[in-house]
């Protein structure tokens, strides 16, 4: 039976990726809407065999009737982690639901920080398969350290109840540190491998912000899309894949520790000129302040944004199909290919001040 399957998110790093490899992914017939916020975005979603859907996310009124009109039964939430309007779209499918009476579907992209030491999570390793996430996700808003850890912990959790009472199936999909070059239309680079860069360029060093060797989970981004299209090959298919409280997924291979990160990339931007020693030192407080100057960010979040421990271990993917192409290992050998991929866009995007004299190239 053909689905319509709506995704939000499309002109992102990770959107735009699944967009592109979903449409050789060889999927069962579906039709998929992609929305957009201009013409432009629109000839672009186009070319991967996608309808362009107008629409402005923050109107819930206009989202429900996009998704009832449409005969909308699969979302994909690429668009924000920390969206409270959640609740009207899987209200939207529950009506469609009712109308087709096909089972409907709302996967909401989130982060792995939500299942870190930033979020109050265990730091005993736990999988994405663990059948007391819920509990834990349930007893973070509120002593979360980070209030904006809370509120992520609060979405994943309003998704889950708000699916249940309505009938919808949820999944809650957890990005981690994605690395590579984006395929899509839009953003090519990465949110983690470029603070690290930011971060360097600010203060000419690569700095640790944690005591010991903390590790968290990585993965390639088309290893990331290609979990995406898993899930929805095996909800298309009418396999049970695990939804709601069993609908957590973590994509990644594995851990690497946030050191080995700095040093390999420390040694491509010393290779560029763009730090001046590849070593890796403890930040201090000055450092921390300069760092959040190059990052946009105060310097309380730049710890948040650049080290912290995540136990998590993705163990759900695989289970269900999925194969991921590259290992864990595999950013620290594609940190020089990272580096430069990120100071190129950096530098053609302008997005922030590049001290005078930096080369950003060999």
């Amino acid at each position: 039976m053909s689905r319509n399957i709506l995704i939000t998110g499309a002109s992102g790093y990770l959107g735009g990726t699944f967009l592109k490899l979903l449409k050789d992914a060889g999927l069962p017939a579906h039709k998929i809407y992609a929305v957009v916020r201009s013409d432009k975005q629109a000839e672009a979603v186009e070319q991967y065999n996608a309808s362009p859907l107008s629409l402005d996310v923050s109107n819930t009124d206009a989202v429900s009737t996009a998704i009832i009109d449409n005969n909308i039964s699969i979302i994909y939430h690429l668009h924000n982690p920390l969206d409270t309007s959640t609740p009207a779209w899987i209200k939207a499918l529950a009506t469609v639901k009712q109308h087709t009476g096909q089972d409907v579907h709302f996967l909401l992209t989130t982060g792995a920080k939500l299942f870190s030491s930033h979020a109050g999570a265990p730091t005993d390793p736990f999988s994405d398969t663990d059948p007391s996430l819920l509990s834990i996700q349930q007893s973070q808003p509120g002593k979360a350290p980070i209030d904006a850890m809370g509120l992520g912990a609060h979405c994943n959790n309003l998704v889950i109840a708000t699916a249940k009472a309505h009938g919808v199936k949820s999944y809650i999909f957890a990005p981690c540190i994605v690395y590579g070059r984006g395929l899509g239309f839009g953003n090519k680079i990465s949110i983690q491998t470029v603070a690290v860069v930011k971060a360097a360029v600010a203060t000419r060093r690569v700095y640790k912000v944690d005591e010991g060797r903390p590790t968290w989970p990585v993965c390639h981004v088309e290893d990331n899309s290609t979990l995406y299209i898993e899930i929805l090959r095996g909800i298309l298919e009418g396999r049970d894949i695990g939804s709601g409280e069993n609908g957590y997924f973590l994509a990644s291979p594995g851990s690497v520790a946030w050191d080995d990160i700095y040093a390999a990339m420390g040694k491509a931007l010393k290779k560029r000129g763009v730090v001046d020693d590849e070593t890796v030192v403890k930040a201090d407080k000055t450092a921390l302040e300069k760092m959040g100057e190059g990052m946009d960010c105060p310097a309380d979040f730049v710890p948040m944004q650049l080290g912290g421990l995540c136990t998590w271990v993705p163990k759900h993917g695989k289970k269900i199909g999925w194969k991921p192409k590259y290992a864990a290992e595999h950013i620290l050998e594609a940190a020089d290919a990272e580096v430069e991929l990120i100071l190129e866009h950096l530098e053609n995007a302008r997005s922030y001040a590049i001290p005078k004299g930096t080369p950003l190239k060999q």
